[in-house]
């Protein structure tokens, strides 16, 4: 039984190919970005603050389902249920709505009571259990819910539009790819992002929207080879003759493939990057039509970083670049910056932020403070 849900609707660089005519650009598109480890488990005064200095319209955050049901739920739907701790979500959508900032949140990962105690990159035995979790997160986060708490202060929480099913389902670190020497993440993914958009929308609250995909930007195509993982565009035909039919959106994640090439540099082979999203755009109008196109993830990284490193002013002037191809682009709605602040972890962190590991701001920084909104 759901409780609680209210029933009142209550450094310059010459920017190659960056030209475009005024009337091709949209009015409008979301500017984001995502950094768990500080919005989550970081200060949240500091973390907020700092996002709203640079301007940040929406803040992406994976919803871990194994974090918050350790155990199963007796009553799946209810977001209620003793299994549940939302308290790190809690806290931090309540501070992205003080900031005056939307939340993106991806449901993601399985909880070994919900896959036979596998991995959690393993779908799940019963897809039933993800699209309860999905319903029951996006009860919480509808904007009419207001949870059991010790005090007699009867707050709503924040509402949650913007929904994400998993983090690129055709890379194993995310997803099961093979079995059997076969991949059969497409046909998991199908019925995972069906779960999720279902349970979000069976809701019945308005204006809530899900987004599939999230593809990463290439693949090798070998089910056989030591780390398998699936091109985007191959990908993208499989889950659709696997039976994936409901999206809102289809979300992608267009990164660079090597330091040389530029926002605008079109690569080789099956990647789809940003100098090549038109490709990815017409294989979603030949699948599922004219969705809304959300790049969820995207980012350049500076040193540190030794493989993928720019310079901070070539890192700054491609955000000025990326966000400016992006928003002329009429179909792309949103664009989520990976991340704020550099991981410590040099061998196997991201140097992307626009502070530093040790929060010395860079130029990258005030580039994105201004970027038009």
């Amino acid at each position: 039984m759901l409780r609680r849900i209210g029933v009142v609707s209550a450094i310059v660089l010459v920017a190659v190919g960056l030209a475009v005519p005024a009337a091709q650009a949209k009015t409008h598109m979301l500017v984001g970005l995502q950094d768990d480890a500080m919005t989550l488990r970081g200060n949240p005064t500091f973390t907020f603050n700092t996002l709203k200095q640079l301007r940040v319209q929406i803040v992406r955050i994976n919803l871990n389902w194994p974090d918050v049901a350790k155990r199963r739920p007796v009553h799946a739907q209810d977001p209620a249920d003793e299994a549940y701790d939302w308290t790190l979500y809690d806290r931090a959508i309540r501070y992205a709505a003080q900031n005056g900032m939307q939340v993106l949140l991806t449901i993601l990962f399985v909880p070994s009571w919900a896959n036979g105690g596998k991995a959690k990159n393993v779908p799940p035995t019963n897809y039933t259990d993800l699209r309860n979790f999905a319903y029951a997160a996006a009860t919480r986060y509808s904007g009419k819910y207001i949870p059991n708490t010790d005090d007699f202060d009867e707050v709503y929480l924040p509402a949650v539009k913007y929904w994400l099913a998993w983090n690129e389902p055709s890379n194993p670190n995310w997803l099961q790819q093979v079995s059997g020497g076969r991949f059969v993440s497409p046909r998991s993914y199908a019925r995972i992002c069906t779960a999720i958009w279902q349970g979000v929308h069976f809701t019945n609250f308005s204006g809530e929207k899900v987004a599939c995909g999230a593809t990463g930007p290439r693949g090798n195509n070998q089910p056989r080879s030591s780390r398998p993982s699936l091109s985007p565009l191959s990908f993208m035909r499989l889950t659709r003759a696997a039976g994936l039919r409901n999206l809102d959106a289809y979300a992608h994640h267009p990164y660079y493939g090597k330091p040389s090439e530029t926002p605008t540099s079109k690569p080789g082979g099956s990647a789809v990057t940003l100098g090549n999203i038109n490709t990815l755009i017409a294989q979603v109008n030949k699948l599922w039509g004219r969705k809304r196109i959300w790049i969820t993830e995207y980012a350049w990284q500076t040193p540190p970083d030794r493989l993928f490193g720019v310079s901070y002013a070539r890192q700054a002037a491609y955000v000025r670049q990326s966000f400016a191809i992006a928003r002329a682009n009429p179909r792309i709605d949103m664009m989520v910056w990976f991340i704020l602040r550099d991981d410590t972890n040099i061998p196997v962190g991201w140097q992307s932020g626009f502070l530093t590991a040790v929060g010395k701001r860079k130029p990258a920084f005030n580039t994105f403070a201004r970027l038009p909104h």
